[in-house]
């Protein structure tokens, strides 16, 4: 990741993108702001052939979860003794580190930001790979048939690739979602088209709940894997989804997902909900990097709902 000032930031943000409003509005009213431009990748890149890649690793990563499940599994705990929270198994680290040796080989002037390895991404390279091996790891070590493998692709920040293995899907089986920058998501290879049915009046969000201002338009469902809620935003089941302190890796490539399939997606930052732009975070120096540290709010859903659910928040 180079550096670059302020000024050339504002600039990456592309054509159209407009400052959010702060003129009054009417008491009631649901305010509405800018939707960022979806992002487009640069041409130098093969980023279909990125994104094939993508595919085949989140397909692996299904493939060890599902094999790991006929066996008692090794599982540490990383959260305060005695806690019992934030469980790491085997199978967490062991498919990450699979990941990053056929990343290497592949992609050596790519960088890697992952949720099991203590390892800062190389600055100096523009693409990073994050990966989240098991997303839904208690669910996953319990049994309870909810959880996914998680691989996003940033360039200078941005989503450009999605690929999210799940459990399941809004078509009853396992799978893989994928998009890039600028083609359709699509699922194990097919494009999927989702038509909401007019006569369901309350829609779900994915949210633990709790937190919202009165009485919301959905109802909200508690799945224990962000992937995997920002996947099924993406397809269709979910309308909406709420993320209080997501790391990058949770969502990088639930956004671009999101974001090939028409959704928006904004985060709370500087006092206010705006279009989400990139994960790019500048030092005192001016240097530019993807923290593993990033933990800002995020929303993503229809439009709408989004609008809506900024002002219940």
């Amino acid at each position: 990741m180079k550096n670059r000032s302020p000024a050339r930031m504002a600039t990456n943000a592309g054509p159209g993108t407009a400052a959010p409003s702060h003129e009054p509005r009417a008491a009631g009213t649901v305010q509405t702001l800018p939707v960022a431009p979806r992002p487009r990748a640069a041409s130098n890149t093969d980023w279909k052939a990125v994104e094939v890649l993508a595919v085949e690793l989140a397909a692996l990563a299904g493939a060890e979860i599902t094999a790991a499940l006929s066996r008692a599994l090794m599982v540490k705990y990383k959260g305060a003794p005695g806690s019992w929270r934030d469980p790491v198994s085997e199978v967490d680290r062991n498919v990450e580190n699979l990941i990053r040796l056929r990343l290497s080989s592949r992609f050596p002037q790519h960088t890697v930001l992952g949720e099991e390895f203590d390892l800062a991404p190389d600055p100096g390279r523009d693409v990073v790979w994050c990966i989240d091996p098991v997303d839904g790891t208690n669910n996953f070590i319990n049994g309870f048939p909810w959880f996914s493998a998680s691989i996003g692709v940033l360039h200078r920040g941005r989503p450009v690739v999605g690929a999210i293995w799940c459990s399941t899907s809004h078509m009853l089986r396992p799978g893989v979602l994928h998009a890039r920058a600028g083609g359709k998501l699509c699922f194990e290879g097919q494009p999927v088209r989702h038509v909401p049915n007019p006569a369901v009046r309350r829609r779900l969000a994915g949210y633990p709940g709790g937190g919202w201002k009165g009485i919301t338009p959905w109802d909200n469902r508690k799945s224990g894997s962000a992937a995997m809620d920002c996947a099924l935003v993406a397809a269709g089941p979910l309308h909406l989804a709420r993320f209080d302190t997501p790391y990058v890796w949770d969502v990088a490539g639930g956004i671009a997902l999101a974001q090939a399939a028409g959704r928006e997606v904004r985060v709370y930052e500087n006092g206010r909900w705006q279009p989400f732009q990139h994960f790019i975070h500048t030092d005192a120096t001016g240097q530019e990097t993807i923290a593993r540290g990033w933990r800002k709010p995020i929303l993503m859903g229809d439009p709408e709902l989004v609008a809506q659910a900024c002002e219940l928040i």
